[in-house]
This record gives C-alpha cells, structure tokens and sequence, in this order.
C-alpha cells in the first residue's frame, strides 16, 4: 500500500486519466461519476480495506460491493492497478465479448458481485455483513451508494435492517455529488435532508468532504463509529471532479470527450500532476 496521504492524493490524478482514457477509447462510459468516486475508491483499496488478488477468494478478509454500478470505470482502473490483472485488458471496456462492460460483473476478477440495478447493492452488502456476525467473523463489508440511488425504496428496507441487527460492520459510503442523470437531485425526488433521514433509520453517520483523501483516511480510520450501529459516510463530492469544465455539469453523466475535450482535459491532469511533483519532489 502507499505510505503516505501524498501517493493516494498523486494516485488520485493518475487513476482519473486512465478513467478518461478508457471511456475515449471505448467511446461509451459514466464521466461524471467516476470522476466523482475516484478518490473513495483509492481510499478504500490502498488504504482501509483488506482485499487484495491473494486474499480475494477467502471468507475472511473485508468485502465490497459497487452498488454504484454504473460508475464502474473508475472500479476497474482501481482493480487493475492493484494487480487483479493486466491494466491492458481495459483496453477492450465495452468491446464485444469483454467482460470489461458498462456495469459491475463477476466475470472481472476482484468484482464480488454484479451489481447496476440500483437499489439492490446495499441489500447484498447487510446480508454479508449480518452472515459475518452470525458466523463470529472478523471482517467489515463495504458498499458505495449514489446520492440518486437513495430514490430507490429498498435501499431503505435494507437500512432497517441494519440498524435492526446492529451491523456496525457495515460501512456505506454514499458518493454525495448532488446530481444524477436527469438533474440535480433535489430537483427530481426531494430526497434531501440525507443526513436526517438517514440518522433516522438509524445509522452513525458522519460527513465528510470525498474528494479530500486526508479526510477520507481520517474518517474511515476511525469506524466503527459507534457500537452496534451502521456506519454511514456521507461523503460530499464534485461530479466530474478533476477535470474544469466536467465539473457539476448534469450533461457529463455520461458523456464521451470529443478529441479537443480530451486533450484540454488530460492537459489539466498533467497540470495536476505536475503541480504534485513539484510539492512532493522531482520524478
């Protein structure tokens, strides 16, 4: 894993050009909310979870679940960079007879289940988590919800039923960025005010800026967040993070760059990267 706050924050800016990458050259993907996620899921993989290619065929050992299926672009540059196979196979995302397609699969290895019709992930997610607690195991089940998902109903029977059985091995992550694919979502369901609901139901939540990898690693550090509940991250995110002109832009839900978008939007990565470099030390 990196050792320190620095390598995720340059892991960051390489795993959004890479996420750009594939979806131009496959010229089909989810921009925006990958974009978005990045940053949790770098957290998540190189610094909280316990899930490695060596491990991932064992019980015991921390388990996630995209419920966000359709972000699953920056899902597969995560999983390839930590070694699940060769950064190669990316190179045929959404190709015909890939298993590299548009929506979480368990075809791809480090995938753990198929996931894209919303609402369902969470479901998976405290059933892992309430079969670990009945069979005395260690490990913590993670699920990243989008902020539009919580329109679906069964997201909140699921909720119910982790606070029930007090799964404070569970860990949601909801990838806040306040839009979907139709518009803002305060502006299509209302499902606002989030954090009361969801305290509501139950769960320990904590609010969090999610494209600050400092802050995500000191949240997800300090889970369980309180004894027998389910943690809940509320993690406050810019869709197309990264990338200026991506940024909060309902349109780039999913969207391909046209080449001159693609070369303005790598040059502010390079930027980015660059800008790294120079605070953190010459290559």
């Amino acid at each position: 894993m990196p050792k320190s706050v620095q390598e995720l924050e340059l892991k960051s800016i390489q795993y959004r050009k890479k996420v750009l990458s594939i979806i131009k050259a496959a010229s089909a993907g989810h921009t925006g909310g990958s974009l978005s996620a990045v940053d949790i899921l770098n957290v998540l993989y190189n610094s909280t979870m316990d899930i490695t290619p060596q491990n991932f065929q064992e019980v015991d050992r921390d388990h996630y679940i995209q419920s966000k299926g359709h972000s699953v672009e920056a899902l597969y540059v995560v999983l390839a960079d930590k070694g699940f196979y060769p950064e190669s196979e990316l190179d045929t995302l959404n190709q015909y007879q890939s298993h590299f397609i548009g929506h979480p699969t368990r075809k791809v290895n480090g995938v753990e289940q198929n996931t894209g019709a919303l609402g369902h992930g969470l479901s998976i997610a405290v059933g892992t988590a309430l079969a670990g607690k009945k069979d005395g195991r260690n490990y913590r089940v993670f699920t990243l919800l989008g902020d539009g998902e919580l329109e679906e109903g069964s997201n909140w029977e699921a909720s119910m039923s982790a606070a029930h059985y007090q799964l404070d091995n569970l860990v949601v992550v909801v990838d806040y960025n306040k839009l979907q694919i139709t518009g803002p979502i305060k502006e299509v369901t209302g499902v606002e005010s989030v954090k009361q609901k969801l305290e509501a139901f139950g769960y320990a939540v904590r609010e969090v800026d999610g494209n600050s990898v400092p802050d995500l690693v000191t949240c997800l550090k300090q889970v369980p967040f309180e004894p027998g509940k389910p943690n809940l991250i509320l993690a406050h995110t810019t869709k197309g993070k990264g990338i200026s002109f991506i940024e909060n832009q309902v349109g780039w839900h999913h969207h391909v760059p046209s080449d001159d978008e693609y070369e303005i939007a790598m040059n502010e990565l390079d930027s980015a990267e660059k800008e790294w470099w120079e605070r953190n030390g010459s290559r």
